[in-house]
C-alpha cells in the first residue's frame, strides 16, 4: 500500500512536471518517426502498413518510453543519492547504459564530441578576449619565443 502510494505520487508529479502541450508534441514526434520507419520498411520489404497499425505501434512505443522514463528517473535518483550529489552527469548516463554496448559506445562518442566542442569554444572565447585586450594567447607567445 505504501509503495503503491509512492508510485502514484511519482506518477502525478511526473504528469504535472510536463506541460500537456509538450506531451502532445512528444507523441506527435514519436508518431511521425514511427511513420517514417514504417515507410522505410514498406519500401525495403515491399509491404504496407495501415494508418491504424502505425498509430498502434506509435502508442505502444510511447507507452514503452513512458515506462522507461519512470525507471530512468528512479535510477538517476539512486546514482545521485549514492554519490551525494544532486546533478546528473555524463558518467551517470554511461552507467545506466552499460548493459547495451552499442548505446554505451554511442553515448561515449557523443560525450567526447561534446567535450571537444566545448574546449574549442573556450579556446575561441580566450582568443577573442585576449585580442580585445591586446594580449597574446599562450600559443602566440610560444611562437614569438621560438622566433627569437
Amino acid at each position: 500500500s505504501g509503495d503503491r502510494a509512492g508510485t502514484e505520487v511519482r506518477q502525478s508529479w511526473a504528469a504535472s512536471a510536463r506541460p500537456a502541450w509538450s506531451l502532445q508534441r512528444l507523441k506527435a514526434a514519436v508518431h511521425y518517426t514511427v511513420g517514417c520507419l514504417c515507410q522505410e520498411v514498406e519500401e525495403d520489404k515491399d509491404m504496407q502498413f495501415s494508418k491504424q497499425s502505425i498509430a498502434a505501434i506509435s502508442e505502444i512505443t510511447f507507452r514503452q518510453f513512458d515506462n522507461v522514463d519512470k525507471h530512468v528517473k528512479d535510477w538517476f535518483s539512486i546514482f545521485c543519492r549514492h554519490a551525494k550529489r544532486s546533478t546528473i552527469n555524463t558518467e551517470d548516463v554511461k552507467l545506466l547504459a552499460r548493459r547495451s554496448s552499442s548505446l554505451l559506445k554511442y553515448i561515449t562518442q557523443k560525450s567526447e564530441e561534446l567535450a571537444s566542442s566545448n574546449m574549442e569554444q573556450k579556446e575561441k572565447k580566450k582568443k577573442k578576449s585576449s585580442a580585445a585586450k591586446g594580449e597574446k594567447t599562450p600559443r602566440e607567445q610560444e611562437a614569438a619565443g621560438t622566433e627569437n
